[in-house]
Protein backbone atom coordinates (compact mmCIF):
# COMPACT_ATOMS: atom_id res chain seq x y z
CA UNK A 1 0.00 0.00 0.00
CA UNK A 2 3.21 2.45 0.38
CA UNK A 3 3.18 5.53 2.46
CA UNK A 4 -0.64 6.55 1.95
CA UNK A 5 -1.87 3.64 3.20
CA UNK A 6 0.38 3.26 6.06
CA UNK A 7 -0.95 6.34 7.43
CA UNK A 8 -4.53 4.75 7.63
CA UNK A 9 -5.28 2.24 10.65
CA UNK A 10 -8.35 0.41 10.89
CA UNK A 11 -10.42 -2.81 9.90
CA UNK A 12 -11.53 -4.00 6.23
CA UNK A 13 -14.94 -6.06 6.67
CA UNK A 14 -15.55 -7.37 3.14
CA UNK A 15 -19.18 -7.47 2.89
CA UNK A 16 -20.58 -9.38 -0.28
CA UNK A 17 -23.92 -7.41 -2.47
CA UNK A 18 -25.36 -6.38 -5.49
CA UNK A 19 -26.44 -2.82 -6.01
CA UNK A 20 -28.87 -3.91 -8.74
CA UNK A 21 -30.54 -5.81 -6.35
CA UNK A 22 -32.05 -3.45 -4.26
CA UNK A 23 -33.84 -5.73 -1.29
CA UNK A 24 -30.25 -7.41 -1.35
CA UNK A 25 -27.96 -3.90 -0.66
CA UNK A 26 -30.91 -3.06 1.48
CA UNK A 27 -29.57 -6.14 4.17
CA UNK A 28 -26.21 -4.80 3.42
CA UNK A 29 -26.65 -2.19 4.47
CA UNK A 30 -28.82 -3.30 7.69
CA UNK A 31 -25.73 -5.88 8.71
CA UNK A 32 -23.17 -3.55 9.06
CA UNK A 33 -25.48 -0.99 10.90
CA UNK A 34 -26.07 -3.94 13.48
CA UNK A 35 -23.24 -5.73 13.57
CA UNK A 36 -20.38 -3.08 12.63
CA UNK A 37 -22.11 0.41 13.69
CA UNK A 38 -23.71 3.35 12.42
CA UNK A 39 -22.37 4.48 8.74
CA UNK A 40 -20.92 7.70 8.84
CA UNK A 41 -19.50 8.51 5.44
CA UNK A 42 -20.56 5.74 2.70
CA UNK A 43 -18.65 6.18 -0.78
CA UNK A 44 -20.66 4.68 -3.72
CA UNK A 45 -18.11 3.78 -6.34
CA UNK A 46 -19.79 0.47 -8.38
CA UNK A 47 -19.73 1.21 -11.93
CA UNK A 48 -18.88 -0.07 -15.05
CA UNK A 49 -17.60 0.87 -18.33
CA UNK A 50 -18.48 -0.92 -22.21
CA UNK A 51 -17.53 0.72 -25.66
CA UNK A 52 -20.55 1.60 -27.62
CA UNK A 53 -19.41 1.72 -31.34
CA UNK A 54 -22.55 2.60 -33.57
CA UNK A 55 -22.41 -0.51 -35.62
CA UNK A 56 -23.09 -2.62 -32.18
CA UNK A 57 -24.82 -0.61 -30.39
CA UNK A 58 -27.74 -2.29 -28.89
CA UNK A 59 -30.43 -1.13 -25.80
CA UNK A 60 -29.62 -4.28 -23.86
CA UNK A 61 -25.87 -3.40 -23.25
CA UNK A 62 -27.02 0.25 -23.06
CA UNK A 63 -29.63 -0.60 -20.08
CA UNK A 64 -27.37 -2.66 -18.30
CA UNK A 65 -24.45 0.29 -17.55
CA UNK A 66 -27.71 2.42 -16.72
CA UNK A 67 -29.01 0.07 -14.17
CA UNK A 68 -25.54 -0.81 -12.50
CA UNK A 69 -24.14 2.87 -12.74
CA UNK A 70 -27.19 4.91 -11.96
CA UNK A 71 -30.06 2.74 -10.78
CA UNK A 72 -27.73 0.67 -8.58
CA UNK A 73 -26.21 3.79 -6.69
CA UNK A 74 -30.04 4.57 -6.28
CA UNK A 75 -30.74 1.82 -4.60
CA UNK A 76 -27.56 2.34 -2.16
CA UNK A 77 -28.86 6.03 -1.76
CA UNK A 78 -32.35 4.49 -0.94
CA UNK A 79 -31.35 1.87 2.10
CA UNK A 80 -29.18 5.00 2.96
CA UNK A 81 -31.25 7.80 3.42
CA UNK A 82 -33.51 6.93 6.39
CA UNK A 83 -30.53 6.35 8.40
CA UNK A 84 -29.05 9.92 7.83
CA UNK A 85 -32.09 11.28 8.06
CA UNK A 86 -33.48 9.89 11.64
CA UNK A 87 -29.86 10.49 12.55
CA UNK A 88 -29.76 14.40 10.98
CA UNK A 89 -26.14 13.90 9.82
CA UNK A 90 -24.75 11.80 7.03
CA UNK A 91 -21.76 11.98 4.51
CA UNK A 92 -22.62 10.46 1.11
CA UNK A 93 -20.15 10.47 -1.59
CA UNK A 94 -21.42 9.67 -5.19
CA UNK A 95 -18.47 8.66 -7.65
CA UNK A 96 -19.43 9.87 -11.51
CA UNK A 97 -17.09 10.91 -13.97
CA UNK A 98 -15.91 13.90 -16.20
CA UNK A 99 -17.41 11.72 -18.76
CA UNK A 100 -20.89 13.22 -17.61
CA UNK A 101 -20.11 16.43 -18.88
CA UNK A 102 -20.60 16.40 -22.44
CA UNK A 103 -21.35 13.25 -24.72
CA UNK A 104 -17.91 11.27 -25.43
CA UNK A 105 -17.57 9.11 -28.58
CA UNK A 106 -18.27 5.56 -27.53
CA UNK A 107 -19.44 6.33 -24.22
CA UNK A 108 -22.97 6.10 -24.83
CA UNK A 109 -24.63 4.16 -21.89
CA UNK A 110 -21.48 5.16 -20.03
CA UNK A 111 -22.08 8.58 -20.33
CA UNK A 112 -25.30 9.00 -19.95
CA UNK A 113 -25.21 7.21 -16.43
CA UNK A 114 -22.80 9.48 -15.19
CA UNK A 115 -24.53 12.57 -16.47
CA UNK A 116 -26.90 11.50 -14.55
CA UNK A 117 -25.34 10.63 -11.60
CA UNK A 118 -24.17 14.78 -11.28
CA UNK A 119 -27.92 15.51 -11.46
CA UNK A 120 -28.74 13.18 -9.30
CA UNK A 121 -26.04 14.08 -6.74
CA UNK A 122 -26.36 17.89 -7.21
CA UNK A 123 -30.36 17.66 -6.39
CA UNK A 124 -29.34 15.62 -3.22
CA UNK A 125 -27.00 18.05 -1.72
CA UNK A 126 -29.87 20.59 -2.61
CA UNK A 127 -32.65 18.26 -0.43
CA UNK A 128 -29.97 16.80 2.06
CA UNK A 129 -28.85 20.07 3.81
CA UNK A 130 -31.95 21.00 6.32
CA UNK A 131 -31.15 17.06 7.21
CA UNK A 132 -27.40 17.95 8.22
CA UNK A 133 -26.43 15.34 5.35
CA UNK A 134 -23.34 16.34 3.54
CA UNK A 135 -23.51 15.03 -0.16
CA UNK A 136 -20.48 15.29 -2.63
CA UNK A 137 -20.28 14.03 -6.30
CA UNK A 138 -16.56 12.59 -7.34
CA UNK A 139 -15.81 13.20 -11.03
CA UNK A 140 -12.34 11.27 -12.03
CA UNK A 141 -10.71 11.34 -15.20
CA UNK A 142 -8.81 8.52 -16.47
CA UNK A 143 -7.29 6.56 -13.82
CA UNK A 144 -4.75 3.44 -14.13
CA UNK A 145 -7.12 0.63 -13.26
CA UNK A 146 -7.55 -3.16 -14.64
CA UNK A 147 -11.09 -1.41 -16.47
CA UNK A 148 -8.77 1.46 -17.88
CA UNK A 149 -6.22 -1.32 -19.03
CA UNK A 150 -8.39 -2.64 -21.70
CA UNK A 151 -9.31 0.93 -23.45
CA UNK A 152 -7.66 1.32 -26.67
CA UNK A 153 -8.08 5.33 -27.25
CA UNK A 154 -6.02 8.09 -25.75
CA UNK A 155 -6.07 8.49 -22.12
CA UNK A 156 -5.22 12.05 -21.48
CA UNK A 157 -3.19 13.00 -17.57
CA UNK A 158 -3.96 9.05 -17.16
CA UNK A 159 -3.00 9.30 -13.11
CA UNK A 160 -2.03 5.90 -10.56
CA UNK A 161 -5.12 5.02 -8.23
CA UNK A 162 -3.12 5.85 -5.09
CA UNK A 163 -2.77 9.43 -6.60
CA UNK A 164 -6.37 9.59 -7.29
CA UNK A 165 -7.81 8.18 -3.45
CA UNK A 166 -5.17 10.59 -2.00
CA UNK A 167 -7.28 13.32 -3.58
CA UNK A 168 -10.58 11.63 -2.80
CA UNK A 169 -9.62 12.15 0.67
CA UNK A 170 -8.64 15.10 0.42
CA UNK A 171 -11.76 16.45 -1.22
CA UNK A 172 -13.37 14.14 1.57
CA UNK A 173 -13.07 16.28 4.42
CA UNK A 174 -13.53 19.98 2.34
CA UNK A 175 -16.60 21.81 1.71
CA UNK A 176 -16.49 21.72 -2.08
CA UNK A 177 -19.27 19.72 -3.45
CA UNK A 178 -17.31 18.59 -6.60
CA UNK A 179 -14.21 16.92 -5.99
CA UNK A 180 -12.72 16.20 -9.75
CA UNK A 181 -8.95 15.66 -10.78
CA UNK A 182 -6.74 15.72 -12.69
CA UNK A 183 -7.49 19.43 -12.51
CA UNK A 184 -6.00 20.44 -15.81
CA UNK A 185 -8.33 17.52 -17.72
CA UNK A 186 -11.55 18.80 -15.91
CA UNK A 187 -10.72 22.32 -17.07
CA UNK A 188 -10.09 21.22 -20.57
CA UNK A 189 -13.57 19.58 -20.72
CA UNK A 190 -15.00 23.11 -19.30
CA UNK A 191 -13.84 24.98 -21.91
CA UNK A 192 -14.64 22.26 -24.60
CA UNK A 193 -17.99 22.07 -23.11
CA UNK A 194 -18.73 25.85 -23.74
CA UNK A 195 -17.95 25.61 -27.61
CA UNK A 196 -20.94 26.07 -30.01
CA UNK A 197 -22.07 22.10 -30.06
CA UNK A 198 -20.97 21.91 -34.14
CA UNK A 199 -17.39 22.69 -32.55
CA UNK A 200 -17.51 20.57 -29.90
CA UNK A 201 -18.64 17.61 -31.84
CA UNK A 202 -16.14 18.15 -34.38
CA UNK A 203 -12.95 18.54 -31.26
CA UNK A 204 -14.64 14.87 -30.20
CA UNK A 205 -14.49 13.27 -33.14
CA UNK A 206 -10.67 14.08 -33.83
CA UNK A 207 -9.69 13.65 -29.87
CA UNK A 208 -10.96 10.00 -29.77
CA UNK A 209 -9.97 7.20 -32.42
CA UNK A 210 -12.07 4.62 -33.59
CA UNK A 211 -11.24 1.61 -31.23
CA UNK A 212 -9.92 -1.76 -32.90
CA UNK A 213 -12.16 -4.38 -34.12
Amino acid sequence: MGKFGAEFKGRIIPLQGDITDKPGIKAVVAEIESSIGPIDLAILNAGSYASEPLETFNSDNFAMQVNLNLTGTANCVEALLPLFIRRKKGHLAIVSSVAGYRGLPYSLGYGASKAGLINFTEALAIMGREHGIKVQVINPGFVRTPLTAKNDFPMPFLMDAGDAAARIVKGLSSRRFEIVFPRRFAFLLHLLGLLPDRMYQAAARLAMKKPKA
